[in-house]
């Protein structure tokens, strides 16, 4: 408990980064504390986005889709959201305390120390990491490349590259995430050849990268990895090959639709719906029939992402899904189709016990723009839901503007 509320007050109650004395108590707390409160207050401290980029288990987003909006569908109140806390620069005695903290003993004040150092760019910043990243300790050697990874400098690209020869692995980690925020194709060769790093975390950083850079090269190296012995790192690859959208990658993510890992088969699914071949509309099918839910909506959200008619005939079995949750992406999809042969699979739709399902079903048929769909909307006008009737008078009105 104790930690957690220190984790807290850390969150709410921000040291000013720009007194060199607050600092130094800071940092020295942050020493002597557990390193998951350590790692939270971090989060808090350096207040930008990527921290679990290089120092969590996760190094790329989940894909959860989710269908719509719909133009009718929030009627409500307007909730302002605050932007990020406005950066100030620090001083230079608040910079020289966090410069200090680069050679920390603690392996999360030194990350953080880096972070703050690299937004900051002081005119040593290169140089400081590049020291570091040469280092005969792994730990300082971790976080130059950190530093240098954070700063974006393509000319540091060499300098990065060498530690993924390094003999540690969290160092040659570090490395493959730096070049991926370079996001440079020469770095495409080196990545490719860590693909076959003895260390799963390497691999699946270095495919990671690979996405980053999203260059068409990095296909072949990643249709190789689909076959690592590592879950994670196959879906990381698999993730990659949806960022670079390439038709070619479609037949090697084929064959995954029968892959002991479900994360792997729904990122797979992901990966088809991002790169919107029409050539993937047969493998989709086969995963919808997949035990895993999520496996299967992310299927029909992939197939509603490609937008091929010849998906219409292969979702319309699943608007007969027992679960309304499927039912209602699989009517999402068909009206991103667009296609009129769906209107008669919808239709029934408009009578579905579920309301979301219901109103979901009227924005298709209004999305599709077909006339045919007009006599079943009429007949809707009287639903007891609310939001049904809107979306049905905006599907009405939508057909009406094409007469």
């Amino acid at each position: 408990m104790t930690a957690l509320l220190l984790a807290a007050v850390l969150a709410t109650q921000p040291t000013d980064l720009r007194d060199a004395d607050a600092v130094t108590r800071l940092l020295a707390s942050l020493r002597a504390a557990e390193p998951a409160v350590c790692e939270l207050a971090g989060r808090a401290l350096t207040n930008f986005g990527g921290w679990g980029n290089w120092s969590g288990d996760e190094p790329m987003p989940t894909p959860m889709p989710i269908p719509m909006p719909m133009p009718f569908a929030h009627r409500g109140p307007s909730i302002a959201v605050g932007g990020p806390r406005a950066r100030t620069s620090l001083g230079a005695p608040a910079l020289a305390a966090f410069r200090a903290a680069l050679r920390d003993p603690s392996h999360c004040v030194r990350r953080i120390a880096a972070r703050v150092v690299a937004r900051e760019e002081p005119s040593w910043a290169v140089s400081e990491f590049t020291a570091l990243a040469k280092d005969a300790a792994a730990g300082y050697r971790e976080v130059g490349l950190l530093g240098l990874g954070e700063l974006e400098d393509r000319a540091t690209l060499g300098i990065i590259t060498n530690g993924l020869g390094d003999k540690d692995i969290a160092v040659r980690a570090m490395a493959a995430w730096a070049l991926g925020e370079l996001e440079l194709p020469e770095s495409v060769p080196a990545l490719g050849r860590a693909l076959s790093d003895q260390a799963p975390l390497v691999r699946r950083r270095a495919a990671w990268a690979l996405g980053q850079v999203e260059s068409v090269s990095a296909v072949p190296l990643l249709r190789g990895a689909l076959r690592d012995s590592d879950g994670d790192t196959r879906r990381t690859a698999v993730w990659a090959l949806g960022e670079i959208e390439d038709p070619s990658a479609v037949e090697a993510l084929a064959t995954l639709v029968t892959d002991g890992d479900a994360r792997v088969r729904r990122m797979a699914a992901w990966a088809l719906g991002e790169i919107e071949s029409s050539r993937a509309v047969p493998v989709l099918a086969r995963l919808l029939g997949d035990a895993d839910r999520d496996v299967k909506l992310t299927a029909i959200w992939a197939l509603g992402e490609i937008e091929s008619s010849d998906a219409v005939s292969v979702l319309a079995p699943a608007l007969k899904d027992a679960e309304p949750g499927v039912r209602r992406m699989t009517v999402w999809a068909l009206g991103e189709i667009e296609s009129s042969s769906a209107v008669r699979y919808l239709t029934p739709l408009l009578n579905d016990a579920d309301a979301d399902v219901r109103a979901v079903t009227a924005w298709a048929l209004g999305s599709i723009e077909s006339l045919s769909a007009l006599p079943a909307l009429e007949a809707a006008k009287a639903d007891r839901a609310p939001a049904v009737r809107r979306a049905v008078q905006w599907a009405i009105d939508q057909i009406d503007d094409r007469r």
